[in-house]
């Protein structure tokens, strides 16, 4: 029974309350905040907090999210008897009750973050921060904690995100859940993925994600053939997975949250088609924004001349107004860079 109404009068004395009352209260409950503390969502044992529960699975998703460095763990759980449909290969639908974490270390974990699924179908939010003896982590405030002081991290200092931050990213894609997709979890994990973590021994992947019974319906293409992204080169397939996970998020063909036709967004149902969409979405295509000094039109992505596309400048820079990605980092990922404009400017016939 859900606590506000556990504590309603029984009886007589409840009636002045009515139907339509005990609804709201009912519905108050179901969009009650996160829990206060992360060892409430059920992440750890007991009295633990290092020892996760084994109900929930670790996953790693073949192209990271740059994230300043930090080092990540996450972990995935579905109710007993329930399952992901993943019968849309592109926009798996997953069951109330789904939960996941995300752990952010500098050298000591300084975050967790938590996305939850409710009875009613909609999805919640929570950053928990960690203590400095390590011992508890508590719900940060749904603002946000900017500038927050943490050893071991860039500056010594990170942001945490507010539950409008987290709805930003994750809200403007086909499902809010980010890292655990067909293309993500696939067996088929790509060699040269920038920043890519190994998977523990036990980590999900498409193949046992249905055989415990967690995932059902994925065509059987997909498993014929695990998903990967169609590339020309191995370069080309790091430096696209790269733009799917920074990027893809936002520039993902929806319009929304960012209201531009770049692409950045693979799919699986038809892999080759989906990656002539996203050259489509930026090669020789005109810009809004134009980089100081520029004499030439600007363009997404220009064959040949990272210097003089829009992408690669914009990710050269962390003002607060120009930087991509706009959130979650504070310093540029120079190995990204790297990698991008090699494929540009040798990769990309002019």
């Amino acid at each position: 029974m859900n606590t506000c109404l556990a504590l309603l009068p029984n009886g007589p004395s409840a009636r002045p309350f009515g139907i339509a009352v005990l609804a709201l209260l009912a519905a108050a409950a179901v969009h009650a905040a996160p829990p206060a503390t992360l060892a409430e969502t059920g992440l750890y044992e007991p009295g633990s907090s290092t020892q996760v529960r084994a109900v929930n699975r670790p996953f790693t998703p073949q192209y990271a999210l740059w994230s300043d460095g930090a080092e990540k763990r996450r972990w995935l759980y579905i109710p007993a008897g329930r399952s992901i449909d993943a019968s849309r290969p592109d926009a798996w639908q997953f069951p109330p009750g789904t939960k996941l974490w995300k752990e952010f270390s500098h050298g000591q974990r300084v975050e967790t973050r938590y996305l939850e699924r409710g009875a009613d179908g909609r999805w919640s939010y929570a950053t928990y921060v960690w203590s400095a003896d390590g011992r508890q982590a508590l719900r940060a405030p749904a603002a946000g904690l900017p500038d927050l002081p943490a050893a071991g991290a860039p500056g010594g200092r990170v942001d945490i995100p507010s539950q409008d931050d987290c709805r930003a990213c994750h809200e403007g894609s086909a499902v809010p859940v980010l890292g655990v997709s067909a293309l993500q979890l696939s067996p088929d994990r790509d060699p040269n993925a920038l920043h890519a973590t190994p998977p523990a021994p036990d980590a999900l992947d498409l193949r046992n994600l249905q055989a415990i019974g967690w995932l059902r319906h994925l065509p059987p293409a997909l498993n014929a053939q695990p998903p990967r992204i169609s590339a020309a080169s191995p370069t080309e397939r790091a430096a696209l997975g790269y733009l799917h996970a920074n990027c893809g998020h936002c520039h993902n063909g929806n319009g929304s949250p960012a209201p531009v036709r770049l692409r950045l967004a693979h799919t699986v149902a038809d892999a080759a088609a989906s990656t002539r969409e996203v050259l489509q979405s930026m090669l020789d295509k005109p810009s809004r924004y134009r980089p100081a000094g520029l004499m030439s039109p600007a363009v997404v992505l220009s064959p040949g001349r990272p210097d003089t596309s829009v992408l690669s400048q914009r990710m050269h820079t962390r003002q607060p107004q120009l930087q991509m990605p706009p959130l979650g980092t504070r310093q540029v990922d120079a190995e990204a860079l790297a990698l991008i404009d090699r494929w540009v400017r040798h990769e990309l016939s002019p």
